[in-house]
């Protein structure tokens, strides 16, 4: 594993909140339960994918994040259509289905997910582009593929932060994948994505961080009542409104709501993550 890896301080022991209000376990269940047959719903479809209709892909992302008990909401105006860079936060495994209940598009996942067994051939027949984050040199090789898949105009998610953060803090945007929207000449569009309880406080009960394990957080959220996924969809920025990479990222994040005490430099600090 390289150094340079992004990296994030939150961990479910300084970061994760226990539940307030907790489901019953034969509720929690039924809400795993649904969550899995939407799934493997999807993957009977893989195959046949491209000849989904956009709206019935945007309503099953929408039902997987509300079997977990989570309800949707997505604020701000339509993401365009045509080639497209779609950039958010990156908080739980819930972020996948938030975003593409806003636009459907090919994911960019780390490398490893294509060795895992069932889930790697999956997500390649799904045209999920892979990013080998510690080889440096296969960089430029990922940033074109992307840039070719814009330019045919998919829309493409990435979550720029690398890692995943608790949702009271954050960490900076990485800047190469805005490089493949510079390439393209297509537009960036910014989503922030925030999990409350009750509708009003933030929650950390779904991020998925550290050591956790895919099936602890899986359980934590479908056993926690009253959360809302909230994905706000940002103004778009338009191509050749940035001189390059490095501007087009801070500018992607700029669009973001300022974490906690105004600074983003203090977000990123390990502090900021307890609660």
């Amino acid at each position: 594993m390289s150094a340079w890896l992004p990296t994030a301080p939150c961990t479910p022991r300084a970061c994760v909140e226990p539940a307030r209000t907790r489901a019953a376990v034969p509720r929690a269940v039924l809400r795993v339960a649904a969550v899995a047959l939407l799934l493997l719903a999807g993957i009977a479809l893989v195959p046949v994918g491209h000849r989904v209709p956009a709206p019935l892909v945007r309503a099953w992302c929408r039902w997987i994040v509300r079997a977990a008990g989570v309800r949707v909401r997505v604020t701000g105006g339509a993401a365009p259509a045509g080639g497209l860079l779609l950039v958010a936060n990156h908080v739980s495994w819930l972020d996948v289905p938030l975003l593409a209940a806003v636009r459907p598009a090919r994911m960019v996942a780390k490398s490893e997910i294509r060795r895992w067994p069932v889930a790697g051939a999956v997500a390649e027949r799904a045209g999920v582009l892979f990013l080998e984050r510690d080889r440096l040199r296969a960089l430029p090789g990922a940033v074109a593929r992307i840039a070719g898949a814009l330019r045919e105009g998919a829309a493409v998610a990435v979550f720029p932060e690398g890692s995943t953060w608790c949702g009271r803090a954050r960490g900076p945007f990485r800047r190469a994948v805005f490089q493949a929207a510079l390439d393209a000449g297509v537009p960036v569009q910014p989503v922030r994505i925030r999990y409350l309880a009750g509708g009003r406080t933030m929650s950390t009960a779904p991020a998925f961080v550290g050591e956790d394990t895919l099936l602890a957080s899986v359980w934590r959220v479908a056993s926690t009542r009253g959360l809302v996924a909230e994905a706000q969809v940002r103004p778009v920025l338009a191509p050749g409104g940035h001189a390059d990479r490095r501007a087009l990222a801070l500018a992607a994040e700029a669009v973001d709501v300022k974490p906690p005490g105004g600074d983003r430099r203090t977000a990123h600090s390990k502090s900021m993550c307890s609660l």
